[in-house]
């Protein structure tokens, strides 16, 4: 077990998790600020999150081509850059500036979802699951300094709000570059080199595991994602409920991600990578089970908490079974595969949020996961025992 890859890629997570939360935090009022048209303030959000859906593919071959550590670097330094840019167009006041930003912000984020890849090729087989665990508990320190830096920098300097925040993310970034230097992963030409067969990607995609592998992933992050956008909206502007109660809730919901990550990576050890989805999918049904009996603020806060929760197993479950579908050699082309798939759900469920709740309302879009989870859990009773899990086992 590399313990040194897996130190360093649990504190850039935290810094990644700390500048993705800053910029969707404020993206929105920056955006109103700057944009002639209050209706297009959520557009570079928007633009964003589909930055990180149309870059995963292009990010896992180059990782193919040039390795974790340059790739990793280079996303870095990127992110770095877009803040500055984001600082650039909040001095010329430039709402097409500040559009760019996030789509170069977005890029960086598509390879941010990778560390925990590069977390399970740290470690020995039996403990990837542990692995893919740990390094999402950088997003905690994420959760909790990510709204105290959005907040407490934005007068720093009096003739730029928010120029305190961005210049702090910007070194952030940078210290985030200086850790990768640091990070040793396998040597790519050793692979190339390597006598194994690899199998085209066709191949591996047929695979019934893969194929609930990847269910799983999309299915948990895209209705995480739908819920999560759309509770805002519903809370604080149908409902009437405080912006405050509703950050509450939200933070909460950020904690239910990511502190079950002390136990699911031991619970996937002790019961099984099925198991542990089958429960993620119980955690959003249960979701919907709640949002579908009343709006209260009590009602919100049950069911984002059980949301946080439920993708937390079903998303780390799901990366671990994904890892027992390829070998070395093939992952990069398999891991493009799902992270287009899982991101590009996840970037139409939150384009979609707010036209849903806009015409049907909480309710309605309360009932959507319903189905999708049923079939989620029907594929993974079915695979239960398929060879590679038992293998796995």
């Amino acid at each position: 077990m590399n313990k040194n890859n897996l130190i360093i890629l649990v504190l850039c997570q935290l810094i990644s998790a700390t500048g993705s939360i800053v910029m969707v935090t404020l993206g929105g009022i920056i955006g109103a600020s700057l944009a002639g048209n209050p209706a297009f303030a959520t557009l570079p959000v928007s633009v964003m999150v589909v930055a990180v859906a149309v870059t995963t593919i292009p990010a896992s071959l180059l990782m193919r081509r040039v390795g974790r550590r340059p790739g990793f670097i280079m996303a870095s330094l990127s992110a770095a850059l877009a803040v500055l840019i984001a600082l650039y167009a909040l001095r010329v006041e430039s709402f097409s500036w500040f559009i760019v930003s996030l789509m170069l912000f977005g890029v960086n984020m598509a390879f941010t979802q990778q560390y925990r890849y590069a977390a399970a090729e740290s470690v020995e087989r039996r403990y990837i699951p542990r692995a893919i665990s740990f390094v999402l508990l950088g997003s905690i320190g994420g959760a909790l300094l990510g709204p105290e830096l959005a907040t407490r920098g934005q007068f720093w300097f009096s003739d730029t709000p928010f120029a305190g925040t961005i210049v702090s993310l910007a070194f952030l970034y940078l210290i985030q570059a200086l850790l990768f230097i640091r990070l040793s992963m396998p040597d790519l030409a050793s692979e190339q080199q390597s006598p194994t067969t690899k199998r085209p990607l066709s191949g591996i995609a047929k695979q019934p595991v893969f194929l609930v592998a990847v269910l799983g992933g999309t299915a948990g992050y895209g209705l995480m994602t739908l819920v999560m956008t759309a509770t805002p909206l519903s809370m604080h502007i149908n409902d009437g409920h405080t912006l405050e109660a509703t950050a509450d809730v939200i933070r909460a919901h950020v904690l239910g991600m990511y502190v079950p990550s002390l136990v699911s990576g031991f619970l996937i050890e002790r019961l099984g990578v099925t198991k542990l989805m089958l429960a993620g999918v119980l955690g959003l049904l249960a979701t919907s089970v709640i949002g579908l009996q009343g709006q209260s603020l009590l009602h919100y806060w049950w069911a984002l908490i059980l949301l946080g929760v439920g993708w937390n197993f079903l998303y780390v479950g799901a990366t671990t079974m994904l890892t027992y579908t390829y070998t070395p050699e093939e992952r990069f082309g398999a891991q493009a595969v799902n992270e287009f798939l899982v991101f590009g759900i996840s970037a139409t469920a939150s384009l979609l949020a707010g036209t849903v709740m806009h015409y049907f309302g909480w309710l309605t879009l309360m009932w959507i996961p319903i189905p999708v989870l049923l079939l989620t859990g029907i594929a993974l009773i079915v695979v239960r025992r398929d060879r590679l899990l038992l293998r796995a086992a």
